[in-house]
């Protein structure tokens, strides 16, 4: 046994104290600025990339803003070509006067109808765009759909529409910072939002455009939407931009106090990864005069060729201001934390050491083997207080120790014993598995003996039919007289070989499997019902069939028949005193697919709920000794298999009823268009 631990002289460097005072600064010195150097480093990448969350969620509401337009444009052509008053003016000649009318109430800066013969119609009778079904947009109306997209109109297109149109979109490039050097000082090309679309009243298409160089309204309309009012912070301002190429056609950028930087365009490093590579840009980038959190995305015309791109942003100065600022506090409050602290703790240090004193001696007695030492230190509300209850806690719960091993090993016995008898049980309900698949493999083995003996009935049967008809013709005309017992004779020798043929389909089902053809489910009912015949003579079973005159069905002709003979002998076995078993056909359709529903009845001794339930289950049976419990689950997977359902109803001591329901074969449909 060790001896109790006494006082001594400890050297300062190794005294609690001491190292008390290294625990608490050393974290405090070195430890905690360089965490706090990491969360800030963190916190400031964190704040970068909810900036640039920030911004790509703007992107994403000025890219829908857009495609409601391209949407509502669609829409406004499509509903003005399907509407009455269009047909109207169409058969009044009217056309162009409503043409124009429309076009204003929509908004359209121009609107044409192309009639089926190719003639144009617009509001002021003037010309359109040479060859417009060039565009795809235009083809796909032409093939009576049509659309919207961007397509990119050239100084010509627009001018033979309108020199209005051509002289907005002329826009004066204007020299900006890192952008690509070009020799070309105007952009005369415009940016429309192209829409066709068929009119199938009259055969024809009606194709209009918005062009959207120095389209303000549009760009303004965005910008509110992505930027509404105190959605930055103060001193940002938010920013959206329209580009044909690199070049700005409609912003909200500013290159002085009131001027719109018109013409400016886009720095080298974003045309390159927006324009060349198809990548969508976020983060900072230089816009005409200063730094923004910026979103490019590219713009794609009709014919999928990247033409432009669409941008948002905010001015990036505020926030980094607000990062700065953000730093210099958390280093203030971190320094003014650590003057305050360092005292502090010099102070609570000195009420730490007579409770560990204290601490110490209740161990020591405990070493000594007096294991109802306590250490009865007040409770302060500190850490120490907190351990020294632990401590006592412990000290009471080894006292304990024993007993507490005495319970678990008890309860460890009774899990033992829970634990085989749930193994022993297991293997009871192997055994019993084990036991009905021998009972599967000897019905197997079944089969193929009914299989052989049907094969050697065949063939005396068939030396039968040939002496038969030996006899027939060596007669002559002595037959005469016999020819109705030589036509009885043929008869029940056709009856044979069908029951023989019938029997060795329903013992061999997989040799006949292998087609899936179309047949009438009454046919396999008809076909079934001799191979049942000799057990409803048995007993006083009134069978009744209602056929209807129901649709063709593409299930395996054999393994249908499987799962009816199935039923009827299992509606057979259920009335062992007579009863009645009734069969029926009728069309039926599940959903929006048509199917045959076969439904076999009989008036026999029923099932509960909980027997009900397991009918479909593998090896469950209520035969005993009778059955093996395969017969449903089979036919259900027969069924499943050929896209049907199969499902029961009963109730005790009033009868049985399964369900089968499969589906129909699928006519080809004709071509009513062809016809």
């Amino acid at each position: 046994m060790r001896k109790p631990i006494k006082s001594q002289s400890i050297p300062w460097h190794k005294s609690v104290r001491t190292r008390l005072l290294m625990i608490a600064l050393l974290p405090m010195l070195l430890v905690m600025p360089l965490f706090g150097g990491v969360v800030i480093y963190n916190w400031s990448a964190r704040f970068d990339n909810l900036l640039i969350a920030k911004v790509n969620g703007e992107l994403t509401i000025a890219h829908q803003y857009l495609a409601g337009l391209k949407e509502r444009a669609f829409e406004n052509v499509q509903a003005f070509g399907a509407s009455a008053a269009f047909l109207q003016a169409y058969n009044d000649g009217a056309l162009p006067a409503l043409i124009e009318t429309q076009r204003q109430a929509r908004g359209f800066d121009f609107l044409y109808y192309i009639a089926p013969d190719g003639a144009v119609i617009t509001s002021t009778g003037g010309a359109v765009p040479e060859n417009p079904a060039r565009w795809p947009v235009v083809q796909a109306a032409l093939g009576g759909t049509g659309g919207t997209e961007i397509d990119i109109f050239t100084h010509q297109d627009l001018t033979e529409i309108s020199t209005a149109l051509a002289e907005r979109a002329h826009i004066p490039l204007v020299p900006t910072k890192a952008e690509l050097p070009t020799t070309r000082s105007n952009e005369t090309r415009g940016m429309v939002v192209h829409t066709a679309a068929a009119v199938p009243t009259t055969g024809g298409i009606l194709v209009a455009g918005v062009l959207l160089n120095r389209n303000l309204a549009f760009i303004d309309t965005i910008n509110a939407l992505v930027y509404p009012e105190a959605s930055l912070t103060e001193g940002s301002r938010g920013t959206t931009t329209l580009f044909l190429e690199d070049v700005r056609i409609s912003t909200n950028v500013r290159l002085f106090e009131n001027v719109r930087a018109l013409g400016t365009r886009v720095s080298i490093e974003v045309r390159a990864a927006v324009l060349d590579e198809g990548r969508i840009w976020l983060d900072r980038a230089f816009v005409v005069n200063d730094w923004y959190i910026s979103a490019y995305e590219p713009l794609l015309d009709s014919f999928g060729n990247r033409v432009g791109m669409l941008y948002v942003g905010f001015l990036d100065s505020p926030y980094r201001a607000a990062k700065a600022r953000a730093f210099w506090l958390i280093s203030g409050g971190f320094i003014l934390l650590l003057a305050l602290s360092v005292p502090l703790f010099l102070r609570l240090a000195r009420g730490v050491f007579k409770p560990l004193e204290n601490i110490v001696e209740t161990i020591s007695k405990v070493e000594a083997g007096d294991l109802s030492a306590r250490t009865g230190l007040a409770d302060t509300h500190n850490e120490i207080s907190l351990v020294s209850a632990h401590l006592d806690t412990v000290l009471a719960q080894v006292q304990e120790r024993d007993q507490r091993l005495r319970e678990w090993a008890d309860e460890l016995e009774i899990r033992v014993k829970s634990r085989t008898h749930e193994l022993q049980e297991a293997n009871d309900q192997l055994e019993v598995t084990t036991k009905q698949l021998v009972i599967s493999e000897k019905l197997a083995a079944i089969g193929e003996i009914t299989a052989s003996v049907a094969h050697e009935i065949n063939n005396p049967v068939a030396v039968i039919q040939g002496n038969v008809d030996v006899i027939y013709e060596a007669l002559g005309d002595l037959a005469d007289p016999l020819k109705t017992e030589f036509s009885l004779v043929y008869e029940q020798v056709h009856r044979i070989n069908t029951l023989i043929n019938k029997l060795l389909q329903f013992a061999r089902p997989e040799e006949f499997a292998g087609t899936v053809s179309s047949h009438s489910p009454n046919d396999v009912i008809n076909d079934s019902i001799p191979l049942v015949q000799h057990l409803l003579g048995k007993v006083k079973i009134k069978l009744k069939l209602d056929l209807g005159d129901v649709g063709l069905v593409a299930m395996n002709r054999t393994e249908l028949q499987q799962v009816v003979v199935n039923l009827i002998v299992n509606a057979i076995h259920a009335m062992p005193d007579g009863g009645n078993l009734h069969i029926t056909t009728v069309d039926k359709s599940d959903g929006a697919t048509k199917g045959v529903e076969i439904t076999v009845s009989d008036t026999g001794i029923g099932m509960d709920q909980q027997v009900l339930d397991s009918v479909f289950d593998p090896f469950f049976t209520t035969k005993s000794s009778e059955g093996t419990g395969l017969g449903l689950s089979i036919s259900q997977k027969i069924i499943f298999r050929g896209g049907g359902k199969i499902y029961a109803t009963s109730k005790v001591n009033s009868g049985t009823t399964f369900k089968i329901w499969v589906p129909c074969v699928e006519l080809e449909q004709p071509d009513l268009i062809s016809a």
